[in-house]
């Protein structure tokens, strides 16, 4: 499913849906258009070595295509555990006084932070 998910999505960006197999044109425009919807930026060295990356995955993808699937339920976990929690117990590690002993910049019940966001 995952594979069929990539194929369907790269066929989207190319504009030709098929249902058949899908022959993918890995060119510099299709490599443009994914930057630009990723928000990437990048030389021509380094796109030229994304496409041939591009192209080395897709190669993978038609090889796990021919891989026979039938009658395999989907690896939803990696192994049979599921919903181990621990118990929730409260502790109280350190004190509030200790806490603001070690701090450099505090007021009464708090620790002074610099202002991160400005308006």
């Amino acid at each position: 499913m995952f594979i069929t998910n990539i194929k369907y999505i790269l066929d989207l960006l190319l504009s030709s849906p098929s249902k058949d197999k899908i022959e993918m044109k890995i060119d510099s425009d299709l490599i443009n258009r994914l930057a630009e919807l990723a928000k990437l930026e990048f030389n021509n060295e380094d796109a030229l070595e994304i496409q041939e990356n591009l192209g080395n995955i897709l190669d993978l993808v038609e090889k796990l295509q021919e891989v026979d699937t039938d009658g395999v339920e989907p690896l939803v976990f990696m192994n049979g555990n599921t919903n181990v929690f621990r118990a929730d117990k409260v502790k109280q590690l350190i004190s509030k006084e200790e806490a603001l002993k070690n701090a450099p910049n505090k007021d009464s019940d708090y620790i002074k932070v610099p202002k991160v966001i400005s308006k």
